[in-house]
């Protein structure tokens, strides 16, 4: 193998192209193994590889197992497998070379890098065992451990720039895949849905699986659903893993193409369909703070961010046992993810439904729905005039008896926090639908009362409701 290494290195070589030097702060008894390892990555980047393998070869002896010594030498038996392999017949012919064959070579580097990973896992044994399988032509297994590599490190450049070169090895010369379209392995499957990945995210354990079946999974326990690690994870600190996605995305488009299909009928659902959270009767204006600790909620609470942060709230009928037929759409308008997985909400009521039917998805329940507002009144008319006017008297005397619970409060000293009505938000008279559900807010009504105005569709009758309601709370009288 003598003149072997005059021979510059083949076309194509990217990725850890270079050696390790040893720890600063080897014990001093391995002064010697040092200066192997000095002189085989001197011969290394001469391109004398070699006198490298024998350099690299003799330290190993002298300090069996070392990672670094290992991944030198692994390079080196790569590097030199190349050299041979690229080597043309005319310099055979011209010189005839001894010893050990492009295979061989292959051979020792792939068992040196897989000693490296079984010792230490480092992203550059799974390269470098990647380079050795691709000049074996084993390119599945190759592109198997490159993958696992990302899995592990999914911005590694070398990784990456390998994994192209192992795409442009398969490619023929028309650009068409040597051997048909991709084959789905494990690798790109969830093993939760047992579909391709979809916004897949690797775990600090080294598992992958969808963003949206390890959060759900995360709902019923904070462990790894494959070895059972520890997750210290959040949606909100957990990203998706760029460089698997967009493998799965190129190679697999069709079958990305309907999982994105798949996921957005439950994130963004058609305008008649709504998720239920069975809880309370919520009235269009009123303002809820809600804490989502039940795992079938905190879903449907992650669905709807990722959709349109809308949501309805819905009471059970004490009469029937069953949902009411009346409910309110919420908007959340704050959502603060805790660190044990719930979720701290801010909501705002917006529009009612009736439900015509319902049923149960991923353990919480989803309705289609009818919209449904009040009965119109036209512009101009004299029932819209005075309905008007009725709603600027019902504003003048809430702005009343607003102040007036206010200088109640200054006059008792309150020590402690009191959430007082005010003025603020009030609609304007011109949308006197929305002005009545304002108007009831300002009291503290019982859910068969509040669900009864929800069903109401006449808006003159709610604000003489809230009217009754409102004289009776300045009074002192107490209305069931």
């Amino acid at each position: 193998m003598a003149g072997a290494s005059s021979f510059a290195a083949g076309e194509g070589w990217n990725g850890f192209d270079d050696v390790d030097e040893l720890p600063a702060d080897l014990d001093d008894r391995f002064w010697e193994v040092r200066q192997f390892v000095e002189n085989g990555n001197r011969a290394f980047r001469e391109n004398r590889i070699d006198e490298a393998i024998a350099y690299y070869s003799k330290a190993q002896t002298l300090k069996p197992g070392d990672c670094a010594i290992l991944s030198n030498r692994s390079a080196a038996f790569c590097r030199m497998s190349r050299i041979l392999r690229d080597r043309p017949p005319a310099s055979s012919e011209r010189q005839p070379l001894s010893g050990l064959d492009p295979t061989t070579h292959a051979e020792l580097a792939l068992k040196d890098a897989e000693r490296v990973m079984m010792s230490s896992n480092a992203i550059k044994s799974y390269y470098l065992k990647a380079d050795a399988l691709m000049l074996l032509e084993r390119y599945e297994e190759a592109r198997e451990i490159l993958l696992l590599g990302l899995q592990l490190d999914p911005f590694s450049t070398s990784l990456q720039v390998s994994l192209h070169r192992l795409e442009m090895i398969s490619a023929g010369s028309n650009g068409s895949i040597r051997h048909g379209k991709p084959q789905r392995t494990d690798d790109f499957e969830c093993t939760l849905c047992l579909k391709l990945l979809y916004e897949p995210v690797t775990t600090p354990c080294g598992h992958s699986f969808c963003r949206a079946c390890l959060f759900q999974s995360m709902d019923h326990g904070n462990k790894c659903p494959m070895c059972r690690t520890v997750l210290f994870i959040s949606p909100r600190t957990c990203s998706i893993s760029v460089t698997l996605n967009n493998i799965i995305q190129k190679n697999f488009p069709e079958e990305y193409k309907e999982r994105k299909l798949e996921h957005q009928s439950l994130t963004c659902l058609a305008v008649d369909l709504m998720p239920l959270f069975v809880m309370d009767v919520v009235l269009p204006c009123q303002k809820l703070s809600l804490n989502i600790f039940e795992p079938r909620y905190r879903l449907m609470v992650r669905r709807a961010m990722e959709g349109n942060h809308r949501m309805g709230m819905v009471v059970l009928d004490s009469t029937t046992g069953s949902v009411a037929d009346y409910a309110c759409e919420v908007e959340i308008t704050e959502c603060e993810p805790l660190p044990d997985g719930r979720f701290y909400l801010e909501v705002e009521g917006r529009r009612r439904f009736r439900i015509l039917r319902s049923w149960d998805q991923d353990g919480y329940r989803v309705a289609q729905v009818e919209w449904i507002h009040d009965s119109c009144l036209p512009e101009g008319t004299t029932e819209r005039d005075d309905l008007n006017l009725m709603a600027a008297g019902a504003a003048e005397l809430a702005r009343t008896w607003i102040r007036q619970m206010r200088d109640a409060a200054r006059t008792e000293r309150r020590m402690r926090r009191v959430d007082l009505p005010s003025t603020e938000g009030m609609p304007n008279r011109q949308d006197p639908e929305r002005f009545s559900f304002w108007l009831v807010n300002l009291l503290n009504l019982r859910p068969s009362d509040r669900l009864e105005l929800l069903r109401l569709r006449d808006t003159r009758e709610r604000i003489s409701r809230g009217l009754i309601l409102l004289r009776a709370e300045e009074q002192g009288c107490s209305v069931q």
